[in-house]
């Protein structure tokens, strides 16, 4: 059975904008419809920069429901539904499928740090229970755990296992599982800095932070590598790598929130143990925001 291909070019790992009384759901549907008229080609909801470890589940299964209602099927939404829980990561994927998520993103197990066969047996009873494809979700630095290509190509034979997001950073690594899943999985960069490196071996786009700030860059940096002008993407690679580095000079989300904020998109309200933008890296983010005419 050939497996299902999800997107291609740019997804936003969509921050979820919050008030007062919680989730801003206002705000959630202005930035939905604002990323699908830049040209987006997928929303990630409920994933770590839409900070779903301090989300209830109610709010949690309320966020994707709304997603995918407001997106009227404009654009794929995948439903971050992972969890160092399996049976918990197994009760919100099925949720997700009953409700018409695209596909569904399941991060690597945090904090048991299980071992690789520990990673198999859980992502193949996630997909086991899952009607909606399933993309890996590889962050070493977050969970402790790091999906190694071998572990990779022997998850590629899952039917229902389609993708990985990979943010590992380890560029050889990343290489090694593009040669050993040998195209039985998408691969998706999960760091903006190595979008058009892993483009050039053979991933089929990324899943980004950035594109919360900047979407129809990130998805013409994509198309222009898709359309042959290697040059052009190069260039905005290097021109969006100072905007990259300040989104990322603290934790993720605080800096996208502290940017869509400063916007006028959305509040900059974090829940604890995640806090507002520190100084000096605010001032460099605005500056470099300022630099690009954003605000």
């Amino acid at each position: 059975m050939e497996k299902k291909h999800i997107f291609t070019g740019a997804a936003t790992a969509l921050v979820t904008p919050m008030n007062e009384s919680g989730v801003d759901y206002e705000a959630l549907g202005k930035l939905i419809d604002w990323q699908i008229a830049a040209g987006i080609k997928a929303l990630v909801v409920c994933a770590t920069t839409g900070e779903a470890p301090t989300l209830t589940d109610n709010e949690h299964c309320k966020v994707l429901e709304f997603a995918i209602a407001r997106s009227g099927h404009r654009v794929p939404i995948i439903a971050g539904t992972g969890s160092n829980d399996t049976a918990h990561a197994i009760m919100m994927t099925q949720f997700a499928c009953t409700i018409g998520a695209d596909a569904v993103l399941c991060v690597t197990p945090y904090y048991n740090r299980p071992t690789q066969s520990g990673l198999i047996a859980s992502f193949s009873a996630i997909a086991d229970a899952s009607t909606a494809p399933v993309i890996l979700y590889n962050v070493p630095s977050r969970t402790g755990t790091n999906i190694e290509p071998e572990t990779c190509s022997v998850l590629a034979d899952h039917p229902n296992i389609c993708a990985i997001k990979e943010a590992s950073g380890r560029l050889t690594r990343i290489m090694e599982t593009l040669r050993l899943v040998d195209g039985r999985l998408d691969v998706y960069s999960g760091n903006d800095d190595q979008t058009l490196p892993l483009l050039a071996m053979g991933a089929k786009g990324v899943i980004s932070v950035l594109a919360n700030v900047v979407p129809a860059q990130a998805v013409a940096l994509c198309e222009k590598f898709f359309d042959g002008d290697l040059q052009g993407a190069a260039r905005l690679q290097l021109d969006l790598l100072p905007l990259i580095q300040a989104l990322f000079s603290q934790t993720n989300p605080i800096p996208a929130k502290a940017a869509l904020a400063r916007m006028g998109l959305m509040e900059e309200r974090l829940r604890l143990p995640l806090t507002p933008m520190e100084e000096p890296f605010r001032g460099r983010l605005f500056e470099k925001m300022a630099e690009m005419k954003l605000i």
